[in-house]
């Protein structure tokens, strides 16, 4: 069985929200390139929530739909303090098996940003968004005569 496992972390979380979507909690080792706790075991906590993942598409931007059902008043709260910041609300999605919980089956494991948040005393609702790859600069390198002195007369 697949375990759906979501991870929300704002600079202004004192630890990332962890959650699954069972009707238990879970103990699961992350990734080893894992932006916090990495290779360590972590604590998911049992939640009801959908996630619908991006089509394959030819759209400009992949987006997902995340609808977290009763939510805590600490989660909203938590929300509510990133919402007022200027920095990004990140969104990990790691799925794991049942029988293999010493890292996710998907590894690099989904980040989406999340944008677009709505909430209500029972539901928390937001749209994620990926990267959007196609507004990036190709090379990422800008060469500057200061950074390559040989490009200078």
């Amino acid at each position: 069985m697949i375990l759906h496992t979501l991870e929300i972390w704002h600079p202004t979380f004192t630890e990332p929200i962890r959650v699954v979507r069972d009707h238990a909690d879970l103990t699961a080792r992350l990734e080893t390139g894992a932006p916090r706790d990495g290779a360590l075991r972590v604590s998911f906590v049992a939640l009801a929530f959908d996630l619908e993942l991006p089509a394959v598409d030819t759209g400009p931007v992949p987006e997902i739909t995340v609808t977290l059902d009763n939510v805590g008043q600490e989660i909203i709260d938590s929300l509510e303090a990133a919402a007022i910041s200027q920095d990004k609300i990140d969104i990990i999605y790691r799925p794991y098996l049942s029988t293999d919980l010493e890292g996710p089956h998907m590894d690099p494991p989904i980040i989406l940003t999340l944008s677009e948040v709505e909430a209500d005393t029972l539901r928390v609702t937001g749209r994620a968004r990926m990267g959007d790859a196609g507004n990036k600069s190709f090379p990422s390198i800008t060469y500057t005569a200061r950074r390559f002195p040989g490009l200078a007369r």
